[in-house]
């Protein structure tokens, strides 16, 4: 989260605050949201699930993480409060509302072999 009296927060609120596209972006944005949405595409997911299913991620950034997507919505946390502890997080309705987003945006990849490029482009 920025300060809200930074220059940068003032400018990232003027830019997002009338353009949904920038806005969307800034609310999934980072390296991670957007994979731990489409791991949970199909159903709620325990904790160690998630983490096994991203396994580059780092604990602390998996907490962030999951973290922001419930705070804006995205997400909802599940505590059974059982021992040992289960807790599942699923997606929101907008959360799942996004879901056909990510794969038309998916299959856009496969189709123009964007994963071939950015290998191309690292050297």
């Amino acid at each position: 989260m920025r300060k809200e009296n930074s220059t940068h927060h003032h400018n990232e609120k003027a830019i997002t605050s009338n353009c949904p596209i920038t806005s969307t972006m800034l609310a999934i944005g980072g390296r991670w949201k957007i994979i731990i949405l489409w791991h949970l595409k199909t159903g709620s997911l325990r904790y160690n699930e998630i983490r096994k299913a991203i396994p580059n991620i780092s604990e602390k950034m998996l907490i962030q993480q999951l973290k922001e997507l419930m705070q804006s919505g995205w997400v909802d946390k599940k505590d059974y409060h059982e021992i040992p502890p289960r807790t599942e997080y699923s997606l929101t309705p907008l959360g799942a509302s996004f879901i056909p987003i990510l794969e038309r945006i998916y299959e856009w990849g496969v189709e123009n072999r964007i994963t071939d490029l950015v290998r191309n482009m690292e050297g």
